[in-house]
C-alpha cells in the first residue's frame, strides 16, 4: 500500500458537520444555467462555455491555468463557478499505482470515498452519491454508518472529474489516460438521491462542455431494489446499466440482508428489473455478495439460477471484503467456485468480481470508517479545555 502526497489535506472539523447543501457549482447546471449565472455577474455568456471547457474538457480547475479569460476576472468566475467540494483527506493506492482510494471531507464535515480502478484496455471510477447511507445492510460498513446527507448534483460530478484528472495524468499504471466508465457503487443508495444522480449523469455523459463526454452504456447504477425508481429509470432514455444488489434469492434471508426487501419483495424487485431490461435493451447486472454460510448454500445458488434463467442478465458474484470487526466473512474459494458453476450449469451468465483494494479499505465506506474512529480517538486522547 502507498500513501500519496499527491494533494494537500484541508481540515474541516467534524463537530461541524451540518446535513446542508454545498455551494452552487457549474456542475449543478446546465449549460443554459451556466451562462444565465455569468451574465448575472456582468459577464459575457461566452465565458461560461470557456469555464466548462476548462473543467471538462481540459480538466483544469485552477483559475491562473485559463489564460483564455481575462486575467482581472479569473477569479471571480473561479469563485462563483469552481468552488471547492472535494476536500481530500487522504488517498491511497495499491496494486502497484492501479488501484487509488481517495477520502473527501465535504463543506460540512461529511466523508465520502472515490476509488479509480486501472485496467489494460479502460480506467473506471466508484463514485458516491450520498454521505453514509439509509439502507443498512448489515455486512456493508456504509450501511452501519448511516445516511448524513444526500450529495449535490456537483459533488457526485467532482469525483468523476477529479479522477478523470488523475487517469489524464498518466500515473495509472499500465492503463489508458483518459477515464472511461463511471459506476455509482460508492457510498449510498443512488436512487436515493434520485434526480441529482440523474442530473449528474446527464452531465457526465454530455460533450464537453456541457459535460465529460462518457459513454451512457459505460456508466452503472446500482441500487438495493427501490422499485418506483427501477422504473422511472426505466423512461429516463438513458442507456445505462441497471445493477441489482440482490446477495439473496429468497425473501427470508433477503430481509435480513437487505432490509429494504421487506418493503419490495424479491420478485417484485426482479419484475421491476426485467421491466428495465425490456424497455432499454440493457443487460441487468444482478451483484451478489458471497457471504460465508449465510448466503453460499448450492441450494441457493440453483433458487437463483431458476429466477434468472432466461432472461436478460449477468452475475457479479462479489468476494466480501470484510470490515474490522464484523461477524461477516468472504466464501471459501471451493464454495464461490461451486457457486458458480451451478448457475452457469442453469445458463446465467457468471462472473466473480476482481477483488481490488483490500490494504488500502477498498469496500465502500471503510476508509471513511476507519478516518471516523481515527477522529474520535485522537479527540478520547485530548485533554479537556
Amino acid at each position: 500500500m502507498t500513501s500519496l502526497p499527491l494533494i494537500p489535506a484541508i481540515s474541516v472539523a467534524p463537530a461541524a458537520r451540518r446535513a446542508s447543501m454545498p455551494p452552487q457549482h457549474l456542475a449543478d447546471l446546465d449549460l443554459a444555467g451556466r451562462q444565465a449565472l455569468v451574465t448575472g455577474l456582468g459577464e459575457p455568456a461566452f465565458r461560461a462555455k470557456q469555464v466548462s471547457n476548462h473543467y471538462f474538457g481540459r480538466l483544469v480547475r485552477d483559475p491562473q491555468a485559463m489564460t483564455d479569460l481575462p486575467a482581472a476576472t479569473r477569479e471571480r468566475l473561479a469563485d462563483q463557478l469552481l468552488p471547492t467540494l472535494l476536500n481530500p483527506v487522504r488517498e491511497l493506492a495499491c496494486d502497484d499505482g492501479a488501484t487509488r482510494k481517495a477520502l473527501w471531507r465535504l463543506h460540512d464535515g461529511a466523508l465520502v470515498e472515490s476509488v479509480l480502478m486501472g485496467y489494460p484496455d479502460r480506467v473506471t471510477v466508484c463514485i458516491s452519491s450520498q454521505a453514509g447511507c439509509g439502507m443498512a445492510c448489515p455486512f456493508c460498513a456504509t450501511g452501519q454508518a448511516g445516511l448524513t446527507r444526500n450529495l449535490s448534483t456537483a459533488e457526485i460530478v467532482d469525483q468523476a472529474v477529479y479522477m478523470a484528472g488523475v487517469a489524464a495524468s498518466g500515473v495509472v499504471a499500465g492503463s489508458p489516460p483518459r477515464l472511461s466508465r463511471v459506476v455509482f457503487m460508492g457510498m449510498g443508495e443512488p436512487l436515493a438521491n434520485y434526480n441529482r444522480v440523474i442530473a449528474a449523469i446527464r452531465r457526465l455523459v454530455s460533450p464537453a462542455p456541457e459535460g465529460l463526454g462518457l459513454s451512457q452504456r459505460h456508466i452503472t447504477v446500482s441500487t438495493v431494489g427501490l422499485v418506483p425508481a427501477i422504473h422511472r429509470l426505466a423512461s429516463e432514455d438513458l442507456s445505462v446499466t441497471l445493477a441489482l444488489s440482490l446477495h439473496a434469492p429468497d425473501d427470508d434471508l433477503r430481509d435480513e440482508l437487505v432490509p429494504v426487501n421487506q418493503r419490495w419483495k424479491v420478485a417484485e424487485v426482479l419484475d421491476a428489473a426485467w421491466d428495465y431490461a425490456a424497455r432499454t435493451g440493457r443487460r441487468v447486472s444482478i451483484e451478489y455478495a458471497m457471504i460465508k454460510d449465510v448466503n453460499d448454500q448450492p441450494w441457493r445458488a440453483d433458487l437463483l439460477g431458476r429466477l434468472l434463467a432466461g432472461k436478460l442478465a449477468h452475475v457479479n458474484l462479489i468476494p466480501l471484503n470484510p470490515t474490522p470487526g464484523s461477524r461477516w466473512d468472504a466464501s471459501p474459494k471451493p464454495v464461490e467456485r461451486e457457486f458458480v458453476r451451478r448457475l452457469r450449469d442453469a445458463g446465467v451468465s457468471t462472473t466473480v468480481r476482481d477483488t481490488r483494494g483490500r490494504e488500502i479499505d477498498g469496500a465502500c465506506g471503510q476508509l471513511a470508517a476507519a478516518e471516523d474512529n481515527d477522529t474520535n480517538t485522537d479527540r478520547a486522547g485530548e485533554a479537556p479545555a
